[in-house]
């Protein structure tokens, strides 16, 4: 799958991009698949708007697997779903031989995509991915992109029909099995929203009941 030059960003014609791509393919369902690859686009589209220099390749890997941790097989899972998702990118890369030093940074971009006031300050392929998910999933930086590049975008690799709540229907088959996992984030957003018995942790009430006297 190599899509047309959208505003000077393509996917990467290499080997290892091309299997990234035939593994996701054949593990994500088609929202979440083209889903990650929108935040590419608009993660390196963001790249050259800002001057950040990145690595193609491993921008494109971290985005293919950013959510690859909501999937089916990882229904017994409980660790975060970004964790799962960024050590099957571990495990993937690896295997083909990438260099450690890149490893972390693809591990890094999908464990922190959801963490909301760090990726920016970090390697820009973290970043990208970041700011990438924040506009395909809430319009973060929506108004950056022209209706051009939007309508590309999306003719290329669609937004779903009721892709809103698509996406919000697949982070919570993703994680209703562990809600632990949501703790400290917005995904236990996600838990109050489909479910009306889920009861967030609060943390004023952790610290209020610890065993500390004082």
């Amino acid at each position: 799958m190599i899509a047309d030059d959208i505003s000077g960003v393509k996917i990467p014609d290499s080997r290892l991009a091309r299997n990234v791509t035939e593994f996701i393919r054949d593990t994500e369902s088609d929202l979440l698949f083209h889903h990650s690859v929108r935040v590419y686009f608009w993660g390196a589209m963001t790249g050259h708007r800002t001057g950040l220099t990145f690595d193609p390749e491993l921008l494109y890997t971290a985005a293919m697997f950013h959510d690859i941790g909501l999937t089916a097989r990882y229904r017994n899972s409980q660790l975060r779903f970004e964790v799962d998702g960024a050590n099957a990118a571990q495990e993937f890369l690896r295997a083909h031989g990438i260099a450690e030093s890149d490893v972390e940074t693809v591990w890094n971009a999908v464990a922190l995509h959801t963490t909301p006031g760090i990726p920016e300050f970090m390697r820009p392929e973290i970043a990208l991915v970041q700011a990438g998910a924040g506009m395909d999933v809430a319009g973060r930086g929506y108004d950056a992109f022209n209706d051009g590049e939007r309508e590309a975008v999306v003719a290329a690799f669609p937004r779903e029909t009721d892709f809103k709540h698509g996406i919000i229907d697949a982070f919570y088959e993703g994680m209703k099995h562990r809600p632990d996992s949501t703790f400290g984030t917005f995904n236990d957003d996600v838990l109050a929203f489909k479910d009306p018995s889920f009861q967030r942790i609060d943390m004023c009430s952790v610290i209020l009941r610890s065993n500390w006297a004082n």
